[in-house]
C-alpha cells in the first residue's frame, strides 16, 4: 500500500528555529472526522510548557469540519497532510513519521485526536532515558488506564492474546509506577521515538491499515536492540472510554483477526505460536453458531487467508536507503 498525495503546506514559518543544542521534536496526529476531539487535542498542544517545534496533522481523507479546524488554528508550527484517501491509522502514522523523519526531525511523537497531553507532559519525556518512551494515559477522573503491555508473549502457544499484563493490571495506579517501566506493546497515543531507531528499523506497516500496526513496530524496534519504556510523570489525558470489545462480526473484526495473525505469522517465536492462527480461526468457525455466526466465520477465514500474504512487512515500511 502507497501513500495517496498528500498536501504538505510546509515553510519556513511553519517552524520555530531551535535553540542551539536542543533536539527538534515534531509531533504526528492521525484524525478522522473527529474534528471535535481534535480541536481539544490541538488546544492541549498549544498548552506544553516545551511546545514541540512541528505538529504534522494527517487528515485523513476526513468529510466532517476537520479541514475548517485546521484551518483555523494558529498553532505554531501547525502543518497540515491532507490525505486524498482514508489511509487508516497505519497508513497515517506511516505517512506522518515518513515525512517527519525526512524534514530532518530528531525526536517524533505520535498520537491520535482523542488525547490531551498534561502541560508537561512532552517536558517529562523528553527528560526520560529510553530510545522509545511511553506517555502513561489516565481518564478523565484520572483514573489509570495505560495498555501498554508489560508482557507481550509471542513465545507460548497457549496464550490465546499475547498480552498477558498492562500497566494497568500490573500497577492499579500512577503512584505505584516507578519511574519508568519497560514494556513490551504500546499503542500510538503519546508513543515518542527517536531518530535513530526510524533509521535502524523504518516506519509503520501501512498494509495494517487500522489495529496492531503499533504492536508491529515495538516488536521491531525491541528485536532490533532499542528499548521502550512508560514513563509515569508523562501524564495523558484520553478523552474516550476504551471499548476494546470490537464486533467481531463487522468490518472491524476482520482487520482485528487479520492483523492479530499477521504478527503470529511474522514473529511468532516457534512453530507453535506460527501455527496459532490455524487454530484460532478453527475454532472460531466451529463455535459461531454460539457466537459470531456466518458473518465472523466469514471474517476470520478472509482474515487467515490475507494474513498469509502479509508474513512479510509492505516494501514501504522498510527502513530509508542511507545516503
Amino acid at each position: 500500500m502507497t501513500p495517496a498525495e498528500h498536501t504538505a503546506e510546509h515553510t519556513a514559518e511553519h517552524t520555530a528555529e531551535p535553540a542551539p543544542g536542543r533536539e527538534r521534536v515534531a509531533v504526528v496526529v492521525v484524525t478522522f472526522n473527529r474534528a471535535d476531539l481534535l480541536t481539544g487535542m490541538l488546544a492541549g498542544l498549544a498548552g506544553l510548557e516545551r511546545p514541540a517545534d512541528a505538529v504534522f496533522v494527517v487528515d485523513n481523507a476526513s468529510t466532517d469540519h476537520t479541514r475548517a479546524v485546521l484551518e483555523a488554528c494558529t498553532l505554531p508550527g501547525l502543518v497540515p497532510i491532507h490525505a486524498e484517501e482514508n489511509l487508516g491509522g497505519a497508513g497515517g502514522f506511516h505517512l506522518g513519521l515518513r515525512t517527519a523523519f525526512d524534514e530532518g526531525y530528531d525526536v517524533m511523537w505520535l498520537m491520535d485526536d482523542d488525547v490531551v497531553p498534561a502541560p508537561d507532559c512532552l517536558t517529562r519525556l523528553l527528560e526520560a532515558e529510553g530510545d522509545c518512551l511511553v506517555a502513561v494515559r489516565e481518564d478523565l477522573s484520572g483514573a489509570l488506564v495505560e495498555k501498554a503491555a508489560t508482557r507481550f508473549d509471542l513465545r507460548n502457544p497457549l496464550s490465546v492474546r499475547p498480552k498477558t499484563a498492562s500497566v494497568e493490571t500490573t500497577f492499579g495506579e500512577r503512584a505505584a509506577m516507578p519511574a519508568t517501566v519497560p514494556v513490551e506493546n504500546a499503542a500510538f497515543e503519546g508513543f515518542l521515538v527517536r531518530r535513530e531507531v526510524v533509521a535502524r528499523i523504518g516506519f509503520p506497516d501501512p498494509s495494517y491499515f487500522i489495529f496492531y500496526d503499533d504492536v508491529d513496530y515495538v516488536v521491531r524496534a525491541r528485536r532490533a536492540g532499542f528499548t521502550v519504556n512508560a514513563v509515569r510523570d508523562a501524564v495523558l489525558v484520553r478523552q474516550l472510554d476504551f471499548n476494546q470489545q470490537h464486533d467481531l462480526a463487522g468490518w472491524k473484526g476482520y482487520f482485528m483477526y487479520r492483523n492479530l495473525f499477521a504478527v503470529h505469522f511474522r514473529y511468532g517465536e516457534n512453530a507453535l505460536v506460527r501455527a496459532k492462527p490455524w487454530l484460532i480461526a478453527g475454532a472460531v468457525v466451529a463455535l459461531s453458531p454460539l457466537r459470531g455466526g456466518r458473518a465472523e466465520a466469514r471474517n476470520v477465514s478472509r482474515a487467515l487467508r490475507d494474513a498469509r500474504r502479509m508474513r512479510r512487512p509492505d516494501p514501504a515500511a522498510l527502513p530509508p536507503a542511507r545516503a
